[in-house]
């Protein structure tokens, strides 16, 4: 095929793709959009960067473009990530925008209430992650019964990701007569059961073995010892090599974020993207490498699917990837729309076993390279003290012993006898060791020293018994002081019985106090007036 128009879209997408300079479509969006214009369910099996975004959006608007508006929404896509929602949130704008379609976006990170003014106002597209659409459909926001056309980006991550039962979920809810089309980088068996589920009779295309490989990326492998030798080779290739943008992926936010860090404090423009972040944030980050305010972003896999820019020249690999799929999906970064790119990856000891699964997937045999630096790092890593000292020369061997007789000679006497001293005023607070002999020597400088330095102290009351000689003991007993203004003390309880009741006796006998047999208690004594 060899033009757009060729295809018999309408006269506005037309418009919109001369707008874009898209002239020639690519082979998958040959071999796609004409079974999809036709109605017919299709699965295609293609990797990042071949144009799948235009292969099922630019049928979709056509075929929305034929049919008269409706309050509720036709298409649903549905994308793994946030980011690629974006992605192809953005594509079915600049597609669409000499159509009047309302189009819609549905992620999590993003908070609920301008989404439900989207809702109310009503769409004709939805881009949605499967998690934030179900949180809108239980509560009623969303109508799925008149979906037309359902889209699965990436079907293959959101099988990995653990979101295929919320998709059959959502399946559920849209009419059965409806055109599902998925694509997917990679396909299993547990895929194609899912797919024998969702659709019927589909038209397959499958590209994958043709864009595996990927030519137009060069790739390279480093042979790496320890994390620290990774850092320093990035370092080294961010400086050398002549990199325009670049991504670098990590197995593990912290790694991004700790990578985008030394890199920054190194003066480069980076910064880090990763789950843990707001979307806000991640939006911003991402906006801005896109415009080239920032030249470097340490990424992890979760947006490697979801970063579409054209102009990224170099693709780092910090850590392999686990799954083979990925470390294409990685690469597909750079060299994007037939540009041609670089691939550089650090090969640690422990990642062999993924190096190996990756070249069986590719079909390439990887050829590992080694630095100077790695060189001597592994050698100084790894080695014995006797290989290390088998590369220097005799003599210099030789002082080595010596050297090493010495220091362990002077270590045994330190562990023997050790013994730290005051710091002196003005000299560095060094730890020093002294011998038996300069012990006596010392101790009189070292008391001279300790008065001095409590002379310095601010008072703070009583001396310290080793300073007044004329001090009491702190263990004898302290005296209580006499005072003269304070308080006689209760008398005890026995002697105000006995008082008591010698003061009752005496009432008695002058007949002031109570009759006998009378329960009230002790009245006070009356004082008769003369």
């Amino acid at each position: 095929m060899q033009n757009f128009n060729e295809l018999n879209l309408h006269d506005p997408i037309h418009r919109a793709l001369k707008a874009c300079g898209y002239e020639t479509p690519t082979p998958v969006q040959a071999q796609a959009i004409p079974p999809i214009l036709a109605g017919k369910d299709v699965v295609v099996t293609a990797q990042t960067g071949t144009g799948k975004t235009a292969a099922f959006v630019l049928p979709s608007l056509n075929r929305l473009s034929e049919q008269p508006p409706a309050k509720k929404p036709r298409i649903l896509i549905l994308t793994p990530t946030r980011e690629l929602a974006t992605q192809v949130m953005k594509a079915t704008h600049l597609y669409g925008k000499f159509l009047r379609f309302n189009i819609i976006s549905l992620v999590g990170g993003m908070p609920y209430p301008p989404q439900v003014k989207d809702l109310a106002r009503g769409a004709d597209v939805i881009v949605a992650t499967p998690g934030r659409l179900l949180d809108h459909i239980e509560q009623r926001r969303v109508d799925l019964s008149q979906i037309e056309i359902l889209i699965l980006d990436e079907a293959d991550r959101m099988l990995d990701m653990g979101f295929i039962e919320d998709v059959e979920y959502i399946a559920k809810l849209t009419p059965k007569q409806r055109q599902t089309l998925l694509f997917s980088a990679t396909m299993d068996k547990q895929l194609l059961t899912i797919v024998s589920h969702l659709l019927k009779q589909p038209v397959r295309i499958d590209l994958s073995e043709k864009t595996a490989s990927q030519p137009h990326i060069k790739q390279i492998m480093y042979r790496t010892a320890t994390p620290a030798a990774k850092t320093r080779l990035l370092k080294q290739l961010l400086s050398e090599e002549a990199v325009y943008k670049a991504i670098i992926f990590t197995a593990t936010k912290i790694y991004a974020d700790k990578i985008a860090d030394e890199l920054a404090d190194e003066g480069f423009a980076a910064a880090a993207i990763h789950g843990d972040l707001r979307q806000n944030v991640r939006n911003r980050q991402l906006e801005q490498f896109r415009r080239g305010k920032t030249q470097f972003l340490v990424a992890t896999d979760v947006a490697a699917r979801g970063i579409d820019v054209s102009d990224i020249t170099h693709v780092f690999n910090y850590d392999l990837p686990r799954f083979s799929e990925d470390y294409v999906h990685r690469i597909g970064r750079t060299g994007r729309a037939g540009k041609t790119g670089i691939a550089i990856s650090f090969v640690s000891p422990s990642d062999m076993k993924h190096l190996q699964r990756i070249e069986r997937y590719t079909n390439q045999k990887m050829k590992l390279l080694s630095t100077d630096r790695d060189d001597d790092a592994s050698s100084a890593g790894s080695g014995s003290r006797g290989q290390a000292a088998a590369r220097r020369p005799h003599h210099e061997q030789a002082v080595g012993r010596r050297e090493s007789e010495v220091t362990r000679g002077d270590r045994t006497r330190r562990r023997e006898e050790p013994r730290k001293l005051s710091r002196k005023e003005g000299e560095d607070s060094r730890i020093a060791y002294v011998t038996r002999d300069e012990k006596k020597r010392d101790r009189s400088e070292r008391v001279f020293r300790r008065e001095e330095n409590d002379s310095r102290r601010p008072f703070r009351g009583k001396k310290a018994a080793h300073e007044d000689k004329t001090a009491p003991s702190p263990f004898a007993r302290k005296k209580k002081p006499f005072n003269k203004f304070k308080k006689e003390e209760a008398a005890p309880a026995a002697s105000r019985s006995r008082r008591t009741s010698a003061r009752q006796d005496s009432h008695k006998k002058k007949g002031d106090g109570p009759a006998r047999g009378n329960n009230t208690g002790f009245q006070p004594f009356k004082r008769k007036s003369r």
